[in-house]
């Protein structure tokens, strides 16, 4: 485990609501979350489907506007924010989906780079060497010019790893990426986004049904009914920052 965690949250929520459809088909998706990732902490989100686990995936990434209650992303407000704002923060976060989203007219070495080229500071480096370089630290140095089409499941999920982690985020978010693997491939992923992870010193918060990687995390967190809710039974330790802190 990465015990260099600071003491200040990437990512602060306080009292988050969000909400589905206008008029009477209004829906309540998400109820009062409150909730610190800090830097370098490996977080699992875990729940029954449907408790708004992916919604609440998605808002700390940028991908939707916040509605109501605050979420701090990197010291960024989100709520009120605007499109450049939450395009601006999501150059700082990685993204790894069950679906590997890989472009299939891509080779692997493409797919990787194009995460680079979204970042000016990379432009005027060798890119191509950048990603052969992450290729071979997920074991796929030998697949550079390969197509998704003759990669397997697990190969593609490292492909789409790699993508995630070569800009060096400072939060990686991972929405079920053991889903579509085998046991073996989905715990060498899982093991794969951990080391680089901790050599880059981000934040992952992984959501999965995956009980059989449960052990990577330094804390586990249960949402039910669009709530975090205590799970006794299942919740990891919380991460050893100080004795005091508490965390929903």
């Amino acid at each position: 485990m990465n015990n260099q965690l600071s003491t200040n949250p990437v990512i602060s929520i306080h009292n988050l609501d969000h909400y589905f459809g206008q008029g009477d088909l209004r829906k309540q998706v998400l109820s009062d979350i409150n909730l610190k990732l800090y830097s370098g902490e490996i977080v699992i989100l875990t729940g029954p489907s449907g408790s708004g686990k992916t919604t609440l995936l998605t808002l700390m990434g940028g991908l939707r506007s916040a509605q109501s209650g605050s979420l701090q992303i990197l010291g960024q407000e989100i709520l009120g924010a605007n499109k450049q704002q939450l395009t601006q923060l999501r150059q700082q976060i990685g993204y790894i989906f069950q679906a590997h989203n890989l472009l299939a007219f891509l080779t692997a070495k493409e797919n990787v780079r194009m995460s680079l080229e979204l970042h000016d500071e990379y432009l005027e480096q060798d890119m191509d060497a950048k990603a052969i370089s992450i290729l071979e630290s997920v074991g796929l140095g030998n697949r550079a010019d390969y197509y998704p089409e003759s990669l397997s499941g697990g190969q593609k999920q490292r492909v789409a790893i790699a993508r995630a982690l070569i800009s060096h985020p400072k939060i990686i978010l991972a929405d079920e990426p053991t889903a579509a693997l085998d046991s073996k491939s989905g715990r060498d992923a899982v093991e794969i986004m951990q080391r680089l992870a901790q050599e880059q010193g981000c934040t992952i918060l992984l959501v999965t049904h995956d009980n059989r990687i449960l052990d990577i995390a330094n804390r586990i967190i249960y949402m039910e009914d669009g709530r975090l809710v205590p799970k006794p039974d299942s919740v990891a330790a919380e991460p050893n920052l100080n004795s005091t802190r508490t965390h929903h």
